[in-house]
Order: C-alpha cells, then structure tokens, then sequence
C-alpha cells in the first residue's frame, strides 16, 4: 500500500451493534502493532465509550490475520532515547488501565498473534474468547527486551508458574492451552469467533449497567486488598448495590418471575 494511501487509513475502526461496541485494530499489514497513534485511538476511544449510555459491552478485535503483534518495535528503534522509550510504555500502561477502569466489560476476540503487549492487551481485557487457532506469548526475552509491561496483566491473569514460564521461554502458547492457564475463557472455531464473541457481549449487555460498573470496580479493587480488607469493601459495594432502583427491580422481577426493566440506577 502506498504510504500516503496507508497514512488516510483510521488505525481505529468502530462499529456499533446491539448496545455493543466493536472495536478493530486496523494496522493489518503490521500484525496491529500498538503504535502511539493506535494507543492514542484507543484511549481516546475508551474515555468517549465510558460515558456513552446506548454502549453497554466493549468487544476489542483485530483486523487482518493477527489480533496484535505488540509495541511497534520500528517506531520504538526510530527514537532510541531514555524519554521516548519511558513515554512509550508509560502510555501503554494508561491505555491497560483504561481498559480496567472503564465501566463497561471488555472482551477481547482473539485470532492469529498476541503477542508481547497484544497479549498484555488480551490479559488485561475483562474476558477473552480465541479462535482455536490463536496463539499468545511474550518473545521480548527472544530478543533482548524482557515482557516487563505485559508481565503484569499476564501474572494477574494466570498463575505464576504458568506467567514464568510464558517470560522466561518466550514459547508461543495455543489457544487451548491458553484457556486451560486461564489467559482465555472460550475457544470457538475460527469461523465462529465473530459469532461466538457476539452473543457472550450480547448476554452481558442484557444485565443492568449500574450492576456491571459497580461490580467490576468492585472486582479489579478487592483483588488488591488484604482479605478482611476485601470483605470489608465488597459487602459496602454490595450494600450501595442493594439500595439501587435496579437491584430493587432484579429482586422484585425475578420473585414475580418477569423480565426485568432496567434503569440504570
């Protein structure tokens, strides 16, 4: 492709379906490496989505044959300096926690590679669904540069016996290997991952958004405290849930044994 040409292309595409937005990485012919103006997108994309009350599931893809080959290693050779390297993974690191942050779900929809930061991108997505034929691994060590970034989202992911050895090989791992770690949660069909992912978010979406933001706060913040502490927090997220118009409506809908309207409050 020429470059003017490929300069015109959005590194972001977004696609609206069904209370679901579909985001695609669309740098195909660089394996969806996470340049700075793909990270840029993406974050600009999720704040725009946090806020936006008709989205109530986010499904994150990749187009062309690979979900993300990780950080873009030219654009990073392109400025070998301390500042530009810290900027880089520092950005990173924000569009990671964004995606945790946002109070909506986010699914990942793996196919081909995800690798390095595309398997950092995958860990640190809410839920992931793989074609069969999908593999995930962090090669730095390979080739000099330690996954130190990608470490964190996989060692929160996986075990840490699973976690090392992903670090210390660098070896590709399959897609069901990857679900039996717990770095994925389904393995579909390759021709299936389109569908498949679609009814997991449309299943979701159904739910109370109230519910999903506050529960998935919830779940990302006890799992960093000390477990009185975490009992503490849940039961005071539980009771702030409990006295929400839409926990009321659950509760009643389910005892009438009726589908519930929800709020959003």
């Amino acid at each position: 492709m020429d470059a003017a040409v490929q300069s015109e292309v959005p590194v972001l595409l977004r696609r609206d379906a069904d209370g679901v937005a579909w985001l695609t990485l669309n740098r195909p012919q660089a394996r969806n490496a996470l340049s700075v103006g793909l990270m840029t997108g993406l974050e600009t994309e999720l704040a725009s989505l946090a806020g936006d009350p008709a989205v109530r599931v986010v499904v994150i893809g990749g187009a062309g044959p690979a979900f993300c080959a990780g950080h873009d290693l030219r654009e990073l050779r392109a400025r070998p300096e301390r500042a530009a390297y810290e900027a880089v993974f520092a950005h990173c690191s924000r569009l990671m926690l964004a995606i945790v942050r946002l109070p909506k779900p986010v699914i990942a929809a793996v196919h081909g590679v995800a690798t390095a930061a595309g398997c950092q991108l995958a860990a640190s997505c809410d839920l992931a669904v793989a074609a069969a034929s999908a593999r995930f691994a962090t090669p730095g060590v390979n080739i000099g540069l330690f996954c130190s970034t990608p470490m964190v989202a996989l060692s929160r992911a996986v075990g840490r016996k699973a976690a090392m050895e992903m670090l210390l090989t660098g070896d590709l791992v399959d897609a069901a290997q990857a679900r039996a770690i717990g770095l994925v949660n389904r393995v579909v069909p390759d021709a299936e991952l389109g569908t498949a992912t679609a009814a997991l978010a449309g299943q979701i979406a159904a739910k109370s958004q109230l519910t999903l933001a506050i529960g998935k706060a919830a779940f990302y913040r006890q799992a960093e405290m000390e477990l009185p502490d975490a009992y503490a927090y849940a039961a005071e997220a539980m009771t702030r849930n409990m006295l929400a118009r839409d926990a009321a409506e659950g509760i009643d809908a389910f005892l009438e044994k009726r589908a519930p309207a929800w709020s959003g409050t």
